[in-house]
């Protein structure tokens, strides 16, 4: 038994000493005056180690790949930052000239014609997908239904895809009573539910009576747009024919439920405020965001309708649109209520989808981009470059590498020099930036980007799964809803009971947290910087979240 702890002992320290030579190395000094062995005897036996190779693969491979490493972060933070600034300065020429759509295109109210009526106003098609929405079905419906427009130039299309029969009876009942009120309403349903959210819409558009219609809205069932949408959106369409989309900008009704929900507001609001108003304003591009919008149906036509080969039919949709040669107007004024993800997974299902879905569309669109021949060489750059690789895959990647792979590894190699421009100047500027979007979360600053590194990790492994089209490439996981029952109590409680413990934790993010706390202590033990501090955080967030204390 003794000899058996002996040994096992002597491989603990061999491989204790193996690591610390592979990634700590030291100077020369101390090389030339340790010993080249690693020796120790066992009932008289003697045992030795030779260990001059693990310093000949630090120095000639592991070195030198961590050295390119973060040259090619450096090289990509640049790239990241310069496009940030781009985009916050096309929105402060919008704030500074007030070049607001309503300046840059033709925008009138619709004419009331005592002679004709309502003939002047266009026929309007209203759709809503859903899935077994029973929290938020009634405020969705109830929202469409209360839309000022001519009755008789207003059709509501409830595309129903639920498969609990209770939920079924609801949605009926809930189209009933508003039928019975006069508005035109309909309930459509399918006996599968093949392309998801995509395939509903497309399904919907075959019925006879949307041949009718113009334009064509789509809310998602959590979205609730205020009375006067319609009268604010859709005269951008009738007045300026080169317009396909006008979309209206989320407000998020559960913003402060908790943490999680305030830090995703603070991420959308900038997505809106710098990413869609800066495409609106210089390339008259952006993605659809799949709910909210306002479309000519014309265009939708053209472009060649909804195709369900991806999870993000709505960004596919605006692509081929944009290539054919559309504008989209972006309304930063005219906002509709929804609901954010409050449950962390419910939140990392979406934000699998959100990554994986645009980089499985850029594998399938890149060469169509390309090779285009009706848009501009600056428009398909913009495209190619700023919107699909930049901000849809290296953004993500570069966000969980270099904070939460290289930063901490680099406590090993302290002979690496890492600028303090990319760790601290250029993130903060960036960082101030995206706050600016949200003024009264500014005191949470750090909190968001401790929870953003963390949520990248799912991005990136979204980003790469769509890039490759892995196995969960089409996985669509229908955003949780609690719609009005997170604010009465005296509703019952809904979805399933609490899950235990162990059922809540999360091993990803237990292993990088893990990994990154192990990093601090050596950094705070061996290094000679305070990288320690900001990895002992980072390190919290990531265990916090792997134990599943992050939202509701």
């Amino acid at each position: 038994m003794n000899t058996f702890l002996k040994s096992l002992i002597f491989l603990r320290d061999s491989c204790l000493a193996f690591l610390s030579l592979l990634f700590h190395g030291g100077s020369s000094e101390d090389a030339a005056a340790a010993s080249k062995k690693l020796e120790a005897t066992i009932n008289g036996v003697k045992i030795s180690i030779d260990t001059t190779w693990t310093r000949k693969l630090r120095s000639l491979l592991i070195f030198p790949i961590f050295k390119s490493l973060v040259t090619l972060c450096l090289i990509i933070s640049v790239l990241v930052f310069v496009e940030g600034i781009y985009m916050n300065l096309v929105v402060l020429y919008v704030k500074l000239f007030k070049r607001k759509p309503e300046k840059i295109y033709k925008w009138e109210p619709m004419p009331e014609d005592i002679e004709l009526g309502h003939e002047t106003y266009p026929m309007v098609l209203v759709q809503i997908p859903m899935y077994n929405e029973k929290e938020v079905l009634q405020l969705s419906i109830g929202a469409a239904c209360r839309l000022k427009w001519p009755i008789d130039r207003l059709i509501i299309q409830v595309l129903d895809d639920s498969t609990d029969q209770t939920i079924k009876e609801l949605v009926n009942t809930e189209c009933a009573k508003w039928e019975s009120k006069g508005v035109n309403i309909k309930c459509e349903r399918r006996d599968n539910r093949n392309g998801y959210k995509a395939g509903a819409l497309k399904q919907g558009m075959k019925h006879n009576y949307v041949k009718l219609c113009n334009y064509v809205v789509i809310f998602d069932a959590d979205f609730q747009p205020e009375p006067d949408y319609l009268q604010r959106s859709v005269p951008f369409l009738v007045h300026n024919p080169e317009v396909a989309l006008v979309q209206a900008r989320w407000r998020f009704m559960n913003a402060n439920k908790c943490l999680m929900t305030r830090m995703q507001e603070m991420s959308l609001n900038y997505h809106f405020m710098a990413e869609q108003e800066s495409g609106s304003t210089r390339h008259a591009f952006f993605s659809f965001n799949g709910t909210a919008g306002v479309w000519r149906m014309a265009a939708m036509e053209e472009a060649g309708g909804w195709h369900d080969r991806t999870t993000v039919e709505d960004m596919d949709l605006a692509v081929r649109a944009g290539l054919l040669g559309w504008k989209f107007v972006f309304l930063n004024d005219l906002t509709v209520k929804s609901e954010l993800p409050s449950k962390y997974k419910a939140f990392r299902f979406q934000q699998h989808r959100w990554s994986c879905g645009p980089a499985n569309l850029f594998r399938k669109m890149i060469m169509e981009i390309i090779r285009n021949k009706r848009v501009t060489i600056w428009k398909k750059l913009y495209m190619v470059y700023s919107f699909f690789f930049l901000r849809k895959i290296i953004v993500h990647c570069f966000t969980f590498f270099f904070y939460c792979v290289i930063l901490p590894t680099s406590v090993f190699f302290p002979e690496v020099n890492i600028p303090a421009w990319s760790t601290f100047y250029v993130p903060s500027m960036i960082t101030l930036c995206i706050v600016i979007a949200t003024p009264r979360s500014f005191y949470l600053v750090i909190f968001w980007i401790l929870f953003e590194n963390v949520m990248s990790m799912h991005r990136t492994k979204g980003t790469f799964i769509g890039i490759l089209e892995g196995g969960r490439v089409n996985e669509w996981v229908v955003t949780e809803k609690l719609g009005d029952t997170l604010k009465t109590k005296l509703l019952p409680r809904t979805g399933k009971p609490r899950n235990g413990f162990f059922e809540r934790v999360n091993s990803k993010e237990i292993m990088v947290g893990t990994y990154i706390l192990c990093c601090a202590c050596y950094g705070l033990a061996f290094g000679n910087t305070f990288l320690y501090l900001y990895l002992f955080m980072q390190a919290v967030a990531f265990l916090v979240s792997g134990v599943g204390f992050v939202g509701t």
